[in-house]
């Protein structure tokens, strides 16, 4: 009897309607959520292989989020102009060409080169991907059940991606890290050729200048960071792009108040709300991501653990973000989305405080109760923070300052991990690595925890401010 091959148009056709574009839509996503996590404990493998200096170690993680980061408003803009199934399928495309690349780099040089490249896939096609998901879905209630399984999705691929990218290295080496990405993205192309519907297009001006500004700026912010500690802080280099930093933020900042075309709406900034829970998810992925490059070293280097291991050790701590995640939608609904943020964020604090007094010999299970508590805090705290954010833009402007708000969180966590990085350049040892590096997460929880008490009103002075 004749077996028939399972082309994308049959599993089209087998696959539940329902469910299929989310399955579809998922993942491309997923495979990118699962890459910025499960990298990191790939890190002692690529420094050894390659031969990648610490600074190298965090140009690998950071050179990802750089571009991203820079380029996730333009991914949002083009989608836009030219179609959200035209640009997610190019991303996705170039996602997997940077993956290729990564997988055969024979130095850190070309390696962080294609961790770049796969940035600008990911700023192309997740923008795009929310978009299509919810054109997909016409139905209100039928979309909000798909985007609630949407999220539940990425957090469990977010907190998976360190045991995933453990399995991989202690099986097949840290290149299948990158490689895994080629035949699910292939899937991933195949499917959403012939399952998603092609959304409209919103022609959209592009202003170029600016997003060159916020790229320049960018970048010059990443190098410095990165690299001061190397260089020296008051080499020419560093100072250079200090400089270039400053003044393409100050360029930036003056053509978005004055300037026809800003990046952003002016009326999101009628209130102080949606400049502070912005600020407030820099600093949460600040600290998240910094803990987890943190973490991901200590670990393999201070204490031993192989790969495989590291990302055992840290599948609880992570997980934990989406148990905090299922919790705050409760608490905001009762009580408003200030109560959930700032005790969220004092827990965090208080907790990532004591571990400041940690010591490299310090039993893993304090450890890891320690920062599942605030991990668990944090969780509680960023839906309640994206609510305020969407209370704040309303409709008319509820995709800017999505968009707003994705990017200054990922730009939060290129920050943190180079922050991190530097104080692990700087340090001698672990003894004194982990006070400072715990420290300084423990300060930008706290700043977050200021700023919900100082600007984060009630529900009722929130919904007076929407625009």
């Amino acid at each position: 009897m004749a077996v028939e091959c399972p082309t994308p148009a049959n599993l089209v056709r087998a696959a539940p309607s329902g469910l299929l574009p989310l399955i579809t839509l998922a993942i491309g996503f997923v495979m990118a959520m699962l890459d910025v996590t499960a990298v990191n404990v790939a890190l002692a493998d690529i420094s050894h292989n390659l031969r990648v200096p610490l600074s190298g170690l965090v140009w690998v993680v950071d050179g990802y989020t750089l571009t991203f980061a820079a380029l996730l408003l333009v991914g949002g803009a083009l989608a836009d102009r030219y179609g959200a199934k035209t640009v997610y399928l190019s991303g996705l495309a170039v996602f997997m060409l940077g993956s290729a690349l990564c997988g055969a780099a024979p130095n850190g040089n070309t390696l962080i080169a294609a961790r770049m490249l796969q940035g600008v896939g990911s700023a192309l096609f997740m923008p795009s991907s929310l978009s299509l998901l919810t054109h997909a879905y016409q139905d209100d209630r039928v979309r909000a059940r798909m985007l609630g399984t949407w999220s539940a999705i990425v957090a469990v691929a977010a907190a998976m991606g360190p045991l995933v990218g453990g399995i991989l290295v202690d099986g097949y080496g840290w290149r299948s890290v990158f490689l895994i990405n080629l035949p699910v993205g292939l899937l991933g192309l195949l499917l959403a050729q012939n399952a998603i519907p092609a959304a409209p297009r919103h022609w959209r001006t592009l202003p170029i200048f600016s997003h060159a500004l916020g790229i320049s700026g960018l970048a010059g912010l990443c190098f410095t960071l990165i690299e001061g500690p190397v260089y020296g802080w008051t080499s020419a280099p560093i100072l250079a792009t200090a400089a270039l930093f400053v003044i393409a933020l100050a360029l930036l900042v003056r053509r978005e108040q004055r300037g026809a075309e800003p990046l952003l709406p002016r009326a999101l900034f009628a209130t102080p709300h949606f400049t502070a829970a912005n600020a407030i998810g820099f600093l949460i992925n600040f600290s998240a991501f910094g803990q987890l490059f943190l973490l991901s070293l200590f670990l393999q280097q201070a204490r031993g653990s192989d790969a495989l291991h590291t990302g055992l050790q840290l599948l609880p701590v992570m997980a934990v973000f989406s148990v905090g995640n299922l919790l705050s939608g409760r608490i905001t609904a009762r009580w408003g989305a200030r109560m959930p943020m700032l005790g969220g964020l004092l827990l965090a604090t208080s907790l990532t405080a004591l571990l400041s007094g940690m010591r490299p010999d310090t039993p893993y299970l304090l450890l890891a109760l320690a920062v599942a508590i605030a991990n668990w805090g944090v969780g509680i705290a960023i839906p309640a923070m994206t609510t305020t954010v969407m209370q704040v833009a309303g409709r008319s402007h509820a995709n800017s300052a999505a968009a707003a708000l994705n990017a200054n969180r990922q730009i939060g966590a290129l920050v943190g991990v180079a922050i991190i990085g530097s104080i692990l350049h700087i340090a001698p040892s672990w003894e004194t690595r982990l006070p400072l590096a715990f420290g300084a997460i423990a300060l930008a929880y706290g700043a977050a925890a200021l700023l919900v008490w100082r600007y984060i009103n009630a529900q009722a002075n929130l919904s007076r401010a929407t625009v």
